[in-house]
Protein backbone atom coordinates (compact mmCIF):
# COMPACT_ATOMS: atom_id res chain seq x y z
CA UNK A 1 0.00 0.00 0.00
CA UNK A 2 1.66 2.84 1.18
CA UNK A 3 5.62 1.71 0.17
CA UNK A 4 4.49 2.02 -3.68
CA UNK A 5 2.76 5.06 -2.93
CA UNK A 6 6.02 6.56 -0.75
CA UNK A 7 8.41 4.49 -3.39
CA UNK A 8 9.41 3.35 -0.94
CA UNK A 9 11.49 -0.65 -1.26
CA UNK A 10 10.45 -2.07 1.88
CA UNK A 11 8.23 -1.51 4.70
CA UNK A 12 10.59 0.61 7.11
CA UNK A 13 8.98 0.12 10.38
CA UNK A 14 8.45 -3.77 10.17
CA UNK A 15 8.07 -5.31 13.61
CA UNK A 16 9.66 -8.11 13.07
CA UNK A 17 13.56 -7.91 14.16
CA UNK A 18 15.98 -7.20 10.52
CA UNK A 19 19.46 -6.48 11.14
CA UNK A 20 19.12 -4.11 7.80
CA UNK A 21 17.05 -2.09 9.81
CA UNK A 22 19.66 -1.91 13.13
CA UNK A 23 20.34 1.37 14.42
CA UNK A 24 23.43 2.42 16.47
CA UNK A 25 22.11 4.20 19.00
CA UNK A 26 24.54 4.84 22.19
CA UNK A 27 23.31 2.01 24.20
CA UNK A 28 23.03 -0.69 21.56
CA UNK A 29 26.56 0.17 20.49
CA UNK A 30 27.50 -0.35 23.85
CA UNK A 31 25.84 -3.54 24.26
CA UNK A 32 26.91 -4.69 20.64
CA UNK A 33 30.39 -4.17 21.58
CA UNK A 34 29.71 -6.28 24.75
CA UNK A 35 28.77 -8.94 22.60
CA UNK A 36 32.16 -8.88 20.41
CA UNK A 37 34.28 -8.52 22.98
CA UNK A 38 32.72 -11.67 24.53
CA UNK A 39 32.82 -13.57 21.34
CA UNK A 40 37.01 -12.92 21.68
CA UNK A 41 37.00 -13.87 24.43
CA UNK A 42 35.03 -17.11 23.92
CA UNK A 43 33.99 -17.98 27.65
CA UNK A 44 31.44 -17.28 30.01
CA UNK A 45 28.26 -15.45 29.80
CA UNK A 46 27.00 -11.91 28.16
CA UNK A 47 24.21 -10.62 29.78
CA UNK A 48 22.00 -7.89 27.69
CA UNK A 49 19.19 -6.80 29.38
CA UNK A 50 16.35 -4.25 28.22
CA UNK A 51 13.10 -3.27 28.26
CA UNK A 52 10.20 -4.91 26.18
CA UNK A 53 10.82 -4.00 22.35
CA UNK A 54 14.22 -1.83 22.71
CA UNK A 55 15.28 -3.94 20.61
CA UNK A 56 17.48 -6.99 21.55
CA UNK A 57 16.36 -9.77 19.25
CA UNK A 58 17.69 -7.01 16.32
CA UNK A 59 20.51 -6.70 17.98
CA UNK A 60 21.61 -10.32 18.24
CA UNK A 61 20.34 -10.84 14.53
CA UNK A 62 22.84 -8.06 13.72
CA UNK A 63 25.38 -10.24 15.59
CA UNK A 64 24.59 -13.00 13.76
CA UNK A 65 25.32 -11.77 10.43
CA UNK A 66 29.07 -10.88 11.42
CA UNK A 67 29.38 -14.35 12.75
CA UNK A 68 31.88 -17.05 10.28
CA UNK A 69 30.00 -19.80 10.20
CA UNK A 70 33.23 -22.04 9.57
CA UNK A 71 34.42 -20.08 13.04
CA UNK A 72 31.24 -20.15 14.86
CA UNK A 73 28.34 -22.58 15.42
CA UNK A 74 25.32 -20.13 16.50
CA UNK A 75 21.69 -21.03 17.64
CA UNK A 76 19.01 -18.55 19.37
CA UNK A 77 16.55 -19.92 21.92
CA UNK A 78 13.83 -18.53 22.87
CA UNK A 79 12.33 -19.19 25.99
CA UNK A 80 9.60 -19.66 28.26
CA UNK A 81 9.17 -21.13 31.56
CA UNK A 82 11.00 -24.30 30.80
CA UNK A 83 12.04 -26.43 33.58
CA UNK A 84 16.01 -27.90 33.81
CA UNK A 85 15.09 -30.85 31.47
CA UNK A 86 13.10 -28.98 28.90
CA UNK A 87 15.87 -26.34 29.01
CA UNK A 88 18.49 -29.12 28.15
CA UNK A 89 15.77 -30.87 25.44
CA UNK A 90 15.33 -27.23 23.93
CA UNK A 91 19.21 -26.01 24.04
CA UNK A 92 19.79 -29.82 22.21
CA UNK A 93 17.03 -29.36 19.52
CA UNK A 94 18.40 -25.51 18.80
CA UNK A 95 21.25 -26.81 17.25
CA UNK A 96 19.38 -29.91 15.45
CA UNK A 97 20.20 -32.86 17.25
CA UNK A 98 18.02 -35.42 18.00
CA UNK A 99 16.56 -35.22 21.65
CA UNK A 100 12.72 -37.13 21.83
CA UNK A 101 12.97 -40.08 23.51
CA UNK A 102 16.51 -39.87 24.62
CA UNK A 103 17.06 -40.10 29.10
CA UNK A 104 19.15 -36.67 30.54
CA UNK A 105 21.74 -38.69 30.93
CA UNK A 106 22.52 -39.30 27.03
CA UNK A 107 21.31 -36.30 25.83
CA UNK A 108 24.62 -34.41 28.21
CA UNK A 109 26.97 -37.47 26.29
CA UNK A 110 25.18 -36.19 22.44
CA UNK A 111 25.41 -32.86 23.37
CA UNK A 112 29.66 -33.40 24.50
CA UNK A 113 30.27 -35.34 21.81
CA UNK A 114 28.71 -32.24 19.53
CA UNK A 115 31.10 -30.00 21.36
CA UNK A 116 33.98 -31.53 21.12
CA UNK A 117 33.43 -32.26 17.55
CA UNK A 118 33.22 -28.78 16.64
CA UNK A 119 36.23 -28.17 18.70
CA UNK A 120 38.60 -30.19 16.96
CA UNK A 121 37.38 -28.56 13.81
CA UNK A 122 38.28 -25.36 15.19
CA UNK A 123 34.60 -24.02 15.43
CA UNK A 124 33.23 -22.76 18.66
CA UNK A 125 29.79 -23.12 19.65
CA UNK A 126 27.57 -19.97 20.66
CA UNK A 127 24.17 -19.91 22.37
CA UNK A 128 21.55 -17.03 22.69
CA UNK A 129 19.28 -17.43 25.34
CA UNK A 130 16.13 -14.55 24.71
CA UNK A 131 13.55 -14.21 27.17
CA UNK A 132 16.29 -15.48 30.11
CA UNK A 133 13.68 -13.91 32.43
CA UNK A 134 11.55 -16.28 31.83
CA UNK A 135 13.84 -19.02 33.63
CA UNK A 136 13.62 -20.73 36.85
CA UNK A 137 16.70 -20.56 39.34
CA UNK A 138 17.03 -24.20 38.52
CA UNK A 139 17.07 -23.82 34.53
CA UNK A 140 19.29 -21.01 34.68
CA UNK A 141 22.22 -23.12 37.04
CA UNK A 142 21.21 -25.56 34.10
CA UNK A 143 22.87 -23.46 31.91
CA UNK A 144 25.64 -23.01 33.89
CA UNK A 145 26.76 -26.26 34.35
CA UNK A 146 26.89 -26.64 30.38
CA UNK A 147 29.24 -24.26 30.37
CA UNK A 148 31.62 -26.82 32.13
CA UNK A 149 31.85 -28.40 29.14
CA UNK A 150 36.06 -27.90 28.42
CA UNK A 151 38.95 -29.35 26.39
CA UNK A 152 42.13 -28.72 28.56
CA UNK A 153 40.64 -25.52 30.20
CA UNK A 154 39.31 -24.42 27.19
CA UNK A 155 35.55 -24.01 27.78
CA UNK A 156 33.12 -25.57 24.40
CA UNK A 157 30.29 -23.44 25.17
CA UNK A 158 30.04 -19.95 25.13
CA UNK A 159 26.13 -18.29 25.90
CA UNK A 160 24.67 -15.21 25.61
CA UNK A 161 21.85 -14.02 27.83
CA UNK A 162 19.10 -11.89 26.85
CA UNK A 163 16.39 -10.65 29.10
CA UNK A 164 14.05 -7.80 30.26
CA UNK A 165 14.68 -5.55 32.88
CA UNK A 166 13.62 -7.98 35.49
CA UNK A 167 16.58 -10.32 34.51
CA UNK A 168 19.04 -8.05 36.03
CA UNK A 169 17.05 -8.36 39.74
CA UNK A 170 17.25 -12.48 39.04
CA UNK A 171 20.81 -12.75 38.99
CA UNK A 172 21.22 -10.60 42.03
CA UNK A 173 20.04 -13.10 43.86
CA UNK A 174 22.27 -15.19 46.19
CA UNK A 175 21.56 -18.33 44.84
CA UNK A 176 22.88 -16.81 40.99
CA UNK A 177 26.47 -16.16 42.68
CA UNK A 178 27.79 -18.91 40.66
CA UNK A 179 26.50 -17.88 37.63
CA UNK A 180 27.61 -13.92 38.21
CA UNK A 181 30.83 -15.16 38.59
CA UNK A 182 30.60 -16.26 35.13
CA UNK A 183 29.61 -12.97 33.32
CA UNK A 184 32.56 -11.15 31.89
CA UNK A 185 30.43 -8.36 30.19
CA UNK A 186 26.90 -6.80 30.61
CA UNK A 187 24.99 -4.06 29.29
CA UNK A 188 21.33 -2.45 29.19
CA UNK A 189 19.39 -1.24 26.12
CA UNK A 190 17.75 1.86 27.12
CA UNK A 191 15.03 3.43 25.45
CA UNK A 192 16.28 6.23 22.73
CA UNK A 193 16.65 10.35 23.40
CA UNK A 194 14.91 12.47 21.29
CA UNK A 195 17.82 12.95 19.27
CA UNK A 196 18.22 9.41 18.47
CA UNK A 197 14.68 9.21 17.77
CA UNK A 198 14.75 11.47 14.90
CA UNK A 199 17.77 9.48 14.21
CA UNK A 200 16.20 5.98 13.89
CA UNK A 201 13.43 6.98 12.24
CA UNK A 202 15.00 9.10 9.33
CA UNK A 203 17.76 5.38 9.46
CA UNK A 204 14.88 3.04 8.80
CA UNK A 205 13.82 5.41 5.98
CA UNK A 206 16.89 5.69 4.05
CA UNK A 207 17.35 2.06 4.18
CA UNK A 208 14.20 1.63 1.87
CA UNK A 209 15.32 4.06 -0.16
CA UNK A 210 13.77 7.68 1.07
CA UNK A 211 15.68 10.72 -0.36
CA UNK A 212 15.38 12.65 2.60
CA UNK A 213 12.50 14.64 0.82
CA UNK A 214 9.52 12.94 -0.57
CA UNK A 215 7.80 12.64 1.97
CA UNK A 216 8.43 15.81 3.96
CA UNK A 217 8.58 15.25 7.25
CA UNK A 218 7.99 18.85 10.00
CA UNK A 219 10.84 19.26 12.23
CA UNK A 220 8.06 19.48 15.13
CA UNK A 221 6.92 16.04 14.32
CA UNK A 222 9.82 14.25 15.63
CA UNK A 223 9.54 16.28 19.45
CA UNK A 224 5.69 14.95 18.92
CA UNK A 225 6.66 11.03 18.01
CA UNK A 226 9.37 11.21 21.19
CA UNK A 227 6.68 11.88 23.50
CA UNK A 228 4.15 9.50 21.82
CA UNK A 229 6.59 6.63 21.75
CA UNK A 230 8.84 7.41 25.12
CA UNK A 231 11.49 6.43 22.79
CA UNK A 232 10.79 2.83 22.65
CA UNK A 233 11.83 1.17 19.11
CA UNK A 234 8.77 -1.01 18.79
CA UNK A 235 6.48 1.36 19.69
CA UNK A 236 8.00 3.78 17.13
CA UNK A 237 7.61 1.22 14.78
CA UNK A 238 4.25 0.82 15.25
CA UNK A 239 3.22 4.71 15.65
CA UNK A 240 5.36 5.41 12.16
CA UNK A 241 3.65 2.65 10.45
CA UNK A 242 0.71 4.03 11.09
CA UNK A 243 1.72 7.52 10.17
CA UNK A 244 2.60 6.26 6.86
CA UNK A 245 -0.66 4.13 6.45
CA UNK A 246 -2.70 7.41 7.48
CA UNK A 247 -0.84 9.99 4.68
CA UNK A 248 -1.28 7.21 1.87
CA UNK A 249 -5.45 7.12 3.18
CA UNK A 250 -5.23 10.67 3.41
CA UNK A 251 -2.86 11.65 0.19
CA UNK A 252 -0.80 13.29 2.48
CA UNK A 253 3.31 14.27 0.96
CA UNK A 254 3.71 16.21 4.35
CA UNK A 255 3.65 15.02 7.91
CA UNK A 256 3.33 17.63 10.45
CA UNK A 257 2.60 17.60 14.11
CA UNK A 258 -1.00 17.85 13.47
CA UNK A 259 -0.75 14.54 11.97
CA UNK A 260 1.06 13.07 14.71
CA UNK A 261 -1.92 14.04 16.85
CA UNK A 262 -4.67 12.02 14.87
CA UNK A 263 -2.78 8.89 15.17
CA UNK A 264 -2.09 9.39 18.48
CA UNK A 265 -5.35 9.44 19.23
CA UNK A 266 -6.04 6.35 16.95
CA UNK A 267 -3.88 4.30 18.40
CA UNK A 268 -4.74 5.45 22.05
CA UNK A 269 -8.36 4.29 21.45
CA UNK A 270 -7.44 1.18 19.71
CA UNK A 271 -5.33 0.34 23.19
CA UNK A 272 -8.69 1.22 25.22
CA UNK A 273 -10.75 -0.69 23.21
CA UNK A 274 -8.13 -3.79 23.45
CA UNK A 275 -7.93 -3.19 27.63
CA UNK A 276 -11.75 -3.46 27.34
CA UNK A 277 -12.46 -6.64 25.32
CA UNK A 278 -9.41 -8.14 27.54
CA UNK A 279 -11.07 -7.23 30.73
CA UNK A 280 -14.13 -8.73 29.86
CA UNK A 281 -12.88 -12.40 29.12
CA UNK A 282 -10.60 -12.34 26.54
CA UNK A 283 -7.68 -13.44 27.79
CA UNK A 284 -7.73 -16.51 26.38
CA UNK A 285 -7.30 -15.04 22.98
CA UNK A 286 -3.94 -13.75 23.96
CA UNK A 287 -2.74 -16.95 25.59
CA UNK A 288 -3.49 -18.57 22.14
CA UNK A 289 -1.88 -16.03 20.06
CA UNK A 290 0.95 -16.50 21.77
CA UNK A 291 1.14 -20.74 21.72
CA UNK A 292 0.55 -20.36 18.47
CA UNK A 293 3.62 -17.67 17.80
CA UNK A 294 6.16 -20.45 19.99
CA UNK A 295 4.73 -23.20 17.67
CA UNK A 296 5.62 -21.38 14.77
CA UNK A 297 8.79 -19.78 16.15
CA UNK A 298 9.57 -23.99 16.65
CA UNK A 299 8.39 -25.17 13.12
CA UNK A 300 11.25 -22.10 12.06
CA UNK A 301 14.00 -23.37 14.42
CA UNK A 302 13.16 -27.31 13.09
CA UNK A 303 13.51 -25.90 9.45
CA UNK A 304 16.77 -23.82 9.72
CA UNK A 305 18.42 -27.41 11.26
CA UNK A 306 16.61 -29.66 8.69
CA UNK A 307 18.71 -27.43 5.96
CA UNK A 308 21.65 -26.71 8.23
CA UNK A 309 22.04 -30.88 9.43
CA UNK A 310 20.18 -33.05 6.34
CA UNK A 311 21.78 -36.13 8.34
CA UNK A 312 18.91 -36.02 11.10
CA UNK A 313 16.07 -35.13 8.30
CA UNK A 314 14.00 -37.96 9.56
CA UNK A 315 13.96 -36.94 13.31
CA UNK A 316 13.46 -33.58 11.81
CA UNK A 317 10.49 -33.46 9.84
CA UNK A 318 8.92 -35.90 12.66
CA UNK A 319 9.48 -32.43 14.79
CA UNK A 320 8.15 -30.21 12.68
CA UNK A 321 4.73 -32.78 11.96
CA UNK A 322 3.97 -32.75 15.55
CA UNK A 323 4.30 -29.17 16.02
CA UNK A 324 2.32 -28.41 12.78
CA UNK A 325 -0.61 -30.85 14.75
CA UNK A 326 0.10 -29.02 17.48
CA UNK A 327 -0.37 -25.33 15.76
CA UNK A 328 -4.10 -26.72 14.43
CA UNK A 329 -6.22 -26.80 17.04
CA UNK A 330 -4.18 -23.41 18.58
CA UNK A 331 -5.40 -22.07 14.95
CA UNK A 332 -9.17 -22.97 15.28
CA UNK A 333 -9.00 -21.77 18.86
CA UNK A 334 -7.80 -18.30 17.72
CA UNK A 335 -10.22 -17.83 15.13
CA UNK A 336 -13.46 -18.90 17.07
CA UNK A 337 -12.20 -16.05 19.85
CA UNK A 338 -11.50 -13.41 16.73
CA UNK A 339 -14.90 -14.31 15.71
CA UNK A 340 -16.31 -13.98 19.27
CA UNK A 341 -14.45 -10.35 19.40
CA UNK A 342 -15.78 -9.10 16.10
CA UNK A 343 -19.48 -9.80 16.98
CA UNK A 344 -19.25 -8.13 20.26
CA UNK A 345 -17.56 -4.82 18.96
CA UNK A 346 -20.06 -4.67 16.07
CA UNK A 347 -22.83 -4.94 18.48
CA UNK A 348 -21.02 -1.80 20.84
CA UNK A 349 -20.88 -0.08 17.87
CA UNK A 350 -24.56 -0.86 16.80
CA UNK A 351 -25.77 0.06 20.30
CA UNK A 352 -23.59 3.39 20.25
CA UNK A 353 -25.48 4.30 16.73
CA UNK A 354 -28.49 3.96 18.21
CA UNK A 355 -29.28 7.30 19.41
CA UNK A 356 -28.27 9.03 16.20
CA UNK A 357 -30.40 6.97 14.09
CA UNK A 358 -33.18 7.55 16.35
CA UNK A 359 -32.38 11.01 15.75
CA UNK A 360 -32.60 10.37 12.11
CA UNK A 361 -36.10 8.81 12.45
CA UNK A 362 -37.72 11.81 14.26
CA UNK A 363 -36.68 14.11 11.90
CA UNK A 364 -37.91 12.10 9.16
CA UNK A 365 -41.11 12.11 10.77
CA UNK A 366 -41.52 15.73 11.38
Amino acid sequence: MYTEYYGFSAKPFQLSPDPRFFFGSRAHTRALSYLRYGLSQGEGFIVITGGIGTGKTTLVKSLFQELDSSQVIAAQLVTTQLEADELLRSVVASFGLPYEGIGKATLLKHFEDFLRSHARQGRRVLLVVDEAQNLPSKSLEELRMLSNFQIAETPLLQSFLLGQEEFRHTLQDPSMEQLRQRVIASGHLSPLNESETRSYIEHRLHVVGWDGWQPTFFEEIFPAIYQITQGIPRLINVFCDRLLLYGFLEGLREFTPAAAEVVGRELNQGREEGTHAVSSGNRSLLRVSHAMEQRIIELEEAMESLLQHPEWQEAQLERMERRILQLEPAVKVLRRQLADVVRRMDEKNVDEDSPDEADTREQSLT
